[in-house]
């Protein structure tokens, strides 16, 4: 047991679905952890609370609470460490003014997000707020590399009930496009550092040297990288794309990951919606600037700050008639593509579109063929393989289908491109360069006004563990095992010349396979068409958009992956799956009394720490508990307990009741442990003859209109009310 102040498990606190499914099951939990002597406890994580530790200074004490993200920065590097990792907010700015606003309506005097800071003071405010956007949270607790894959019961549970998959046609029009050149991968160069070394990132302009950043420390053995977009070339592509979608009778559509991508994604977003807008911004930009437009919000931001500009809104609307057709986050609500950056993700938004046979939604209500513009070149092809391949092939069968597993390269902050301090956009032409301490010139790229350059690096115990932990996964598997690298771009061969010595030491080279991303992907859906397995090793942005791609096609969503990352101090981090449907959740929650948040990967994330924590402590009543939760999570599917989406029907806080039955039951039959035995079988006597009553009171709550005391900062008391409804369960589990 740890000390009073750190739980033997941390289970995080989070935002929005996740965060409510949490009201109600963490409670069942704790009491069926507490028969083990096993304390579970949370750590806040939630936009909110890292808002709100991060100005400590303007609050009243009884406001102030303690940076939990950093105590788990610090946590996760113990051997003792043991973590449940719920996806958080990722914030994009719209996102980080709403929360800022809410919690100043609560009475918490932070100050205003500065858009245009121009003082010390606004600017100093601009950098904290600034780490808070964006993919902070993950970069701090992924002291380990990712072990993604669909937990065998989920799998199996797919396959007998295979869902709904659109049909594709070989003449679809839906197509992606990507730049040929100007963007990220085709300016990309790296270097593999042959000792420790601190950098300095420099502009230097006919007007003198600008230090973009200094003292950014890399250890022996670091492959770094260096890039740019073309703000120019960006800007041209945008253009002709724009004109191509009205020519093919198609949906516009920009699929981007401003979210993760805080810094460089944000400002492509903004320059889809000036050239989307360019006829209005051409000739009132002066005007909307006065008015504090900044195309990086989004259309939705740009439009309320000219609601009462007639002429401006009149120029906007005849604009948008010579437009094409937009991809629509909500026709009901004319709510586009290019309304908030953190809208249309890109990992979420194509697998769907490729799941429904490359339509999507349009301004009419209607599905349609579409265009789906990512502008960088890096991973667009991934996307475009998978849509050829189902033109060519038809769509993919849930039933018959093999599994992609992933092993994702991302301990230390690998491969963190654009969530980090290390991308700019420039402020005039010049030359960017890397210079190491000792005068070496690492990097160096020609740039114009406008450009956005990043730097990314990789670390080599990283690498190194990455390889290794793919060579236990395909001798544990037996699977076809494909690095996701390759040859002819620079980051990606850098690490191929770790990759090849390492494997040929072990002497396994001849279980693995190297390919591009688009020849992988290829690859990949060959496979799993086949009805066999294949393993996808690849780093973290391929990780984070493949640990979609496949369970959605596959399982039809990816909030139901097992995903373990074994830290590389000996400590485990059990992360539940993806949150990015979670704020329609929240909407039909507050509307409806309705739930639908599926915590089956809670559940799977829950069985692999009990078990991890017993093999860490020795305590066996731990590993009888997550054996016991994966029979209770197989009766959740068995026996289609999850949640329904419609109001009315079981919804997320049914399906705790069951598991938590299945649970206690699983529990007093086994004969393992007779103390929990003896513990658990009166508490599932009491739920089995508490059904009627337990699911008459979870339905009886649902169908009216919630007050949860915020959306970013709900209030605790009326949360718990609303997501602990039945006094009979509440009173049995205690």
């Amino acid at each position: 047991m740890a000390d009073q102040n750190t739980p033997d498990i941390v289970y995080t606190k989070v935002d929005e679905a996740p965060e409510l499914a949490s009201a109600s099951l963490l409670p069942i939990i704790q009491s069926f952890a507490s028969a083990a002597g096993i304390s579970v406890g949370t750590k806040d994580i939630s936009l909110a609370g890292r808002i709100i530790s991060t100005f400590p200074e303007v609050l009243t004490d009884e406001q102030k609470q303690s940076d939990d993200l950093a105590w788990l920065g610090e946590w996760v590097k113990k051997p003792e460490a043991n973590v449940i990792k719920l996806p958080n907010i990722s914030a994009s700015e719209p996102q980080l003014v709403a929360a800022v606003k809410e919690l100043q309506e609560q009475g918490y005097a932070l100050p205003d997000y500065p858009y245009s800071p121009s003082t010390d003071e606004e600017k100093a405010v601009r950098a904290k707020y600034d780490t808070i956007k964006g993919s902070a949270v993950n970069p701090v607790l992924r002291e380990g590399n990712s072990d993604r894959r669909a937990a065998a019961a989920v799998k199996n549970y797919a396959q007998s009930n295979p869902h709904r998959m659109g049909e594709w046609t070989s003449d679809s029009k839906t197509r992606v496009a990507s730049m040929s050149g100007g963007d990220f991968f085709s300016n990309e160069v790296s270097a593999t550092l042959p000792k420790a070394a601190t950098a300095k990132i420099v502009l230097e302009t006919s007007e003198g040297e600008t230090v973009l950043k200094e003292g950014v420390s890399y250890p022996e053995g670091t492959v770094v990288d260096a890039t740019y977009m073309s703000a120019k070339a960006l800007d041209a592509f945008l253009a002709e794309e724009i004109e191509k979608t009205k020519a093919e009778g198609t949906l516009f559509s920009l699929h981007m990951k401003a979210t993760m991508m805080k810094v460089s994604d944000p400002i492509i977003f903004g320059h889809a919606v000036k050239e989307w807008l360019k006829p209005v911004f051409e000739k009132y930009g002066a005007k909307m600037e006065e008015l504090g437009v900044n195309p990086n919000g989004g259309l939705g931001a740009l439009l309320e700050r000219v609601k009462d500009e007639p002429e401006i809104l009149k120029a906007i609307e005849e604009v948008r008639e010579t437009r094409p057709p937009m991809y629509m986050v909500n026709s009901d609500k004319g709510i586009t593509n290019l309304h908030v950056p953190s809208d249309v993700i890109i990992d979420a938004s194509m697998p769907a579109l490729i799941r429904d046979g490359g339509k999507g939604w349009g301004p009419d209500n209607a599905q349609h063929d579409t265009n789906c513009v990512i502008p960088d070149n890096s991973y667009a092809p991934v996307y475009d393989a998978a849509i050829e391949f189902f033109k060519a092939n038809g769509k993919l069968d849930p039933a018959t289908a093999g599994t992609v597993q992933n092993l994702g390269l991302m301990a230390q902050k690998a491969e963190e491109y654009g969530s980090h301090p290390t991308t700019f956009e420039i402020p005039s032409a010049g030359t960017v360069k890397m210079i190491l301490d000792d005068g070496t010139v690492l990097h160096s790229h020609a740039v114009e006004a406008g450009d956005i350059w990043r730097s990314a690096s990789a670390r080599k115990a990283p690498i190194e563990d990455w390889v290794n932990l793919a060579i236990e996964r395909q001798k544990a598997t037996g699977y076809r095992a494909i690095f996701w690298l390759d040859a002819n771009r620079a980051h990606d061969a850098e690490l191929i010349a770790y990759v090849k010595p390492i494997l040929e030491a072990k002497g396994v080279a001849d279980k693995f396979e190297i390919m591009a991303p688009r020849e992988a992907t290829i690859a990949s859906l060959e496979t799993i068409t086949k009805g066999e397995n294949t393993i996808a090793i690849t780093g973290n942005v391929l990780r984070d958009y493949l640990t979609d791609l496949f369970p959605i096609l596959e399982l039809a969503t990816s909030a139901k992956m097992l995903s373990i990352v074994k830290l590389m101090n000996g400590g485990g981090l059990f992360e539940t799956g993806a949150g990015g449907s979670a704020p329609k959740h929240v909407q039909q929650l507050m509307e409806q009394n309705h739930l639908r948040w599926d915590s089956l990967g809670e559940f799977c994330a829950l069985g692999e720490s009990f078990k991890f924590y017993a093999d860490q402590t020795g305590n066996e009543k731990a590993r009888v508990l997550g054996e016991a939760v994966d029979i209770a999570t197989q009766g959740i599917l068995d026996e289609n307990r999850s949640p329904s989406r419609k109001v009315g029907e079981p919804d997320n806080r049914d399906s705790h009741y069951w598991f938590a039955r299945y649970w206690a039951q699983a529990l007093s039959e086994q004969s393992t442990d007779a103390e929990l035995k003896a513990h658990f079988e009166p508490i599932a006597t009491a739920l089995v003859a508490s059904e009627a009553a337990i699911v008459g009171e979870l339905s009886a709550a649902q169908g009216k209109a919630v007050d949860l005391g915020g959306y970013y900062h709900g209030d605790a008391v009326k949360t718990a009310s609303v997501m602990r409804p039945s006094g009979t369960l509440n009173g049995i589990i205690g």
